[in-house]
């Protein structure tokens, strides 16, 4: 790279140490795109004196649509009835008559909030500010929908101290970070009746392994990161770096600049 290069777009989530050496090697980079709204994996070299902006928000709109799919699969049990070759019995969990916690306040909770609109739905989110809520919330909550970074604050936020205090008849999506749950915890959860059901699309560990035990765990729901694809990841990953481009030539605003200090 040559001295002249100010900027630099990084599209690898997989790689933070090239990174890290790419930064050691080019001290005079002004500006680097990140390609995700998480920018977890990226949690060392964050603090250092280039900007960084994330994606956080250019893939909202089909994460929000996933979470609302994951939770209207778990209220009508289609895990189940996919499968059932028999009639079954009746069961359903309403929207229109839920209340629904999202600890997160970004643009995935802004879309899903508006997804929610036509149900109704009471709806109360949690950012870091106002996390202090969570006993108390999740005690009256029929959904918990998990769409917030992963930092050192939220990681293992949900273990079995916050399933206990859930309704057994509430249920959880996650379409954050795997890490933001305790894995055994959730099985051990969901295996002992504690809450109704899981709707995942985020694991820890990822990819989860064959025949590991949350894939038989009851009332699971597990998708492999799909939330959003790589076609609409492109074409979204592309608008913010067009604008961004602008922002760095001081011809448009800045978005999503990573804050140094909450990690995100």
């Amino acid at each position: 790279m040559t001295e002249d290069v100010r900027a630099l777009i990084w599209t690898d989530y997989h790689q933070p140490a090239l990174l890290r050496e790419t930064l050691d090697a080019n001290p005079q980079l002004e500006w680097v795109q990140l390609p995700f709204a998480g920018v977890d994996a990226f949690a060392d070299v964050i603090s250092r004196a280039p900007r960084f902006t994330s994606a956080k928000g250019a893939y909202s709109e089909p994460v929000a649509e996933h979470a609302l799919a994951l939770m209207l699969a778990l209220g009508r049990d289609l895990r189940t009835r996919v499968l059932a070759k028999s009639w079954g019995e009746k069961f359903a969990v309403s929207l229109y008559d839920s209340k629904v916690l999202i600890v997160g306040n970004g643009g995935i909770t802004a879309e899903l909030c508006r997804l929610l609109k036509p149900f109704g739905t009471e709806v109360v989110c949690l950012d870091s500010k106002s996390i202090h809520r969570l006993s108390q919330e999740l005690a009256s909550a029929d959904f918990v929908v998990l769409a917030c970074a992963l930092t050192d604050s939220t990681r293992h936020l949900f273990g079995a101290a916050q399933f206990e205090l859930m309704k057994r008849t509430s249920f959880l999506v996650n379409v954050a970070r795997g890490p933001i749950v305790v894995t055994a915890e959730l099985i051990e959860a969901l295996d002992e009746g504690l809450i109704a059901g899981a709707g995942l699309d985020v694991t820890d560990p990822e990819p989860l392994p064959d025949g590991h035990p949350l894939w038989s765990a009851k009332n699971a729901i597990i998708t492999p990161h799909t939330a959003d694809t790589d076609e609409q990841v492109v074409r979204m990953f592309a608008e913010r770096i067009r604008v961004n481009t602008l922002a760095f030539l001081s011809k448009a605003d800045w978005i999503g600049v990573v804050d140094k200090k909450l990690g995100y």
